[in-house]
Parts: C-alpha cells; structure tokens; sequence
C-alpha cells in the first residue's frame, strides 16, 4: 500500500495536492525538532481536516499530543490510527505512551499482549509489558517476560533491570544482587542498580 494511501485512507483522488501534504508534514517536523508542538500540531490541521480518519496523521497528532503532556488527546489520536490500521504494532506501541504517562499499567498490560500477539518478540512491547506487570505487582510474570527476552538479548540493560527489580521484590534479594552486579560491569554508572545493592 503506498504512503499517501496508508495516510488518508480514502477512495478515489486526494482532497489535496501532494506538494501541499509534503510541505505540512516538513512544517510539522521542523517545529517538532524546536520544541515548538502546538505549532508542529497546528502544522497538520489542515490535513487532518481533510482526512480525520487518516492513519499517519493520527498517529503523528498522537506522538505530538503525548510530547505535550495532552495524554487525553494522545490517546483520542492513537486510537483512531489503531482503528484504521488493526494491526498496527506501531500505532499500539504508540498508544502505550501516553497510558504510561498516565500510569494506567492494566491497559499497558492489554495493549503490549495484542502486541506481542501479532509480534512475539516485539522489544518494546515485551519491555512495557515487563515493567506494566511489574506495577501490577505481578512479578512472576514479569519475570517470564524479562528472562524471555534476555534468551536473545543476555546482555541488555533494560531486560536485566526488570528482571532483578522484579526479583528484587519477589524477596529473592541474592539473585537480584547477582544481577545488579551483572549490570554494574555493562553499565557502570547506572544508579537504579548501585541503589539498590545497598539493600
């Protein structure tokens, strides 16, 4: 499916002229790279007047509503990407963000499975499902997660620390030790990991 189609998910012939949705997007790119998101927002209006289904436009009001700390609006424009596009990973991901934000961990939880459905080893589904079931307390599960995702990846950072905090607070303190320990040789000044080693 080309570009455009996947952005205005229409039928027949644009509303608006190629040139016109390049130069909104550059616009809104450019104002993104200042800090400036009301008006890398602002940027896209008009295209997202044309085509409020549209997939990418959606998907970018998101990301720029979640920068803004606008989670209300993030989720509204996250949501009618997945609507778009069902199968979306990147659309869920986003979505993930603004939930985060707002600490909402059990649909964190819901949204990282639909996931990993689609994509079993999807690093940041399984890392925000990790840390969601972890928030949740539910830290065997958590653990299964990390420790599957360190099958392909011994030596990430991430997946170590959410292993050891969530074995750390399972009260198996020796082994979450060994693992803060392993942390502190890849990732030496990583202060979560010498914190909690004064445990």
């Amino acid at each position: 499916m080309a570009v455009l189609t996947i952005l205005l998910l229409i039928n027949g012939s644009y509303a608006l002229e190629y040139q016109e949705i390049k130069k909104s997007y550059y616009r809104s790119y450019q104002y993104e790279k200042t800090g400036d998101y009301e008006n890398a927002i602002k940027a896209l209006m008009f295209v997202y007047n044309e085509y409020p289904d549209g997939y990418t436009v959606n998907l970018r009001l998101g990301w720029l509503y979640y920068l803004m700390k606008r989670y209300a609006n993030s989720v509204f424009h996250y949501k009618k990407a997945i609507k778009a596009a069902p199968y979306s990973v990147e659309a869920k991901l986003g979505y993930t963000l603004p939930l985060l934000a707002q600490k909402k961990f059990s649909e964190v939880e819901s949204i990282c499975y639909q996931i990993i459905n689609t994509d079993f080893y999807n690093y940041y589904g399984n890392l925000r499902l990790s840390y969601a079931l972890r928030m949740e307390k539910k830290y065997e599960t958590a653990v299964k997660i990390a420790q599957k995702m360190l099958a392909l990846y011994p030596t990430d950072i991430n997946f170590l620390m959410e292993l050891a905090l969530s074995k750390f607070s399972l009260g198996k303190k020796e082994e979450a030790k060994k693992i803060f320990l392993d942390v502190l040789i890849l990732d030496p000044e990583n202060i979560t990991a010498r914190e909690y080693l004064k445990y």
